[in-house]
């Protein structure tokens, strides 16, 4: 996979993106990322990239004909390929796991990230998509295009250590058949992750659930799909709708 972003402020990604899984991934050529500077596209001394808000207001606003042209560069760039274009934005669609795992159907993505007051309202149409990762307000777009990235890296072939720790992660698709809880079947998807131990087996009066010490992997399993669904409806109910 290749993922461009085009950005005010590329060293922000400098630490988050030489480290861990990504810098790994990058390593073994599972994906390549380019990081692209808005400023070096536009035509004029000053490199401006936004502008004062048409009718008055604070702020500045991102201008539409400078991220044209950086979009526009990169595909020229790449005249062959189809790239799928995110803006990043808290009026997008909020992002989660099922996004994760469609985003890496895509060969090339290419993300915008936003300063400022905002962007102009034409920039909308130069993109595929407009994503948000929650209801907040951040400087920019940087921070969720860092976590929107290494979320898919998380789900490339080869991308993790572990194939399976992926898979059994918060969040990811689990298949619950025939467990019980409160004498009914459930068939849910994105369950938080079940309970986690490690040694010492008991520690100041606790200790390391019996089952998981069995050494029988059928009931290990099961106990664990019944943990996920109990911390599910308890934390984040709204996930078993």
């Amino acid at each position: 996979m290749k993922i461009d972003i085009l950005t005010l402020f590329p060293s922000m990604f400098e630490g988050p993106f030489t480290e861990s899984i990504i810098k790994r991934a990058k390593e073994n050529n599972i994906i390549k990322i380019n990081i692209h500077n808005i400023r070096d596209i536009t035509n004029d001394k000053h490199n401006t990239v936004d502008d004062t808000p048409c009718g008055g207001g604070p702020g500045m606003v991102m201008r539409v004909d400078v991220l044209d042209r950086a979009i526009e560069r990169l595909k020229d760039q790449n005249p062959n390929e189809k790239p799928h274009i995110l803006l990043m934005t808290p009026q997008g669609k909020t992002y989660n796991q099922a996004k994760a795992v469609e985003f890496t159907n895509h060969d090339w993505l290419i993300f915008v990230c936003g300063h400022y007051e905002g962007y102009d309202e034409r920039i909308r149409t130069l993109v595929d998509e407009e994503i948000s990762i929650g209801d907040f307000v951040l400087t920019g777009g940087e921070i969720p295009a860092m976590a929107i990235i290494d979320s898919i890296i998380r789900l490339l072939p080869g991308g993790i250590g572990k194939e399976l720790s992926a898979e059994e992660e918060s969040f990811s698709s689990i298949l619950l058949e025939n467990i019980k809880i409160e004498n009914s079947k459930l068939k849910i998807e994105n369950c938080l992750e079940y309970p986690q131990y490690t040694r010492p087996v008991e520690y100041k009066g606790k200790s390391v659930p019996e089952v998981l010490l069995s050494g029988d992997h059928k009931k290990i399993s099961a106990w664990r799909r019944e943990q996920a669904i109990k911390k599910t409806k308890l934390r984040r109910p709204d996930l078993l709708k």
